[in-house]
């Protein structure tokens, strides 16, 4: 999977959650967040918005969990004290459940499944082509 490849699956992952109906409105990025953020005024408006916290130990999936928050208008903090795993948000429970953590964990998954392939490339062409996990041995050799 190339860069564009990988823009053209995160914007088609937005529409989805965006309730595009027409292959149209599928590629049309800028459409399907005006629909969310619509989605999520209406939200507020009928459900107030609750504290929740996520606890994110991976760091890729940290900043595209943060810049999500951010391109729908959600303020991300941490508490003092609080780890740097940790994001708090204030929204409106429907949309966290049904539009927010569902898309995230789509994006999140679609990055990571990129990230992996350029390792495995990167790693094969720079070190060597063999980055399979270590073989499994029965023990330590001499406590047995």
């Amino acid at each position: 999977m190339d860069e564009a490849t990988l823009r053209t699956r995160l914007e088609r992952i937005e529409a989805l959650f965006a309730g595009a109906a027409t292959a149209g409105e599928r590629m049309a990025a800028g459409e399907a967040r005006r629909r969310i953020l619509e989605r999520l005024g209406r939200l507020a408006r009928d459900n107030p918005a609750i504290e929740f916290r996520f606890t994110l130990g991976d760091v890729w999936a940290r900043r595209v969990f943060l810049a999500l928050l951010r391109r729908y208008g959600l303020r991300p903090y941490r508490l003092r004290g609080q780890r740097h795993t940790t994001v708090m948000v204030r929204a409106p429970k429907r949309f966290v459940e049904e539009t927010l953590w569902p898309e995230f964990q789509q994006l999140a998954d679609t990055l990571t499944a990129y990230l992996h392939e350029v390792t495995e490339r990167v790693v094969a062409a720079a070190l060597h082509g063999d980055s399979s996990d270590a073989a499994e041995v029965s023990g330590p050799a001499g406590l047995e």
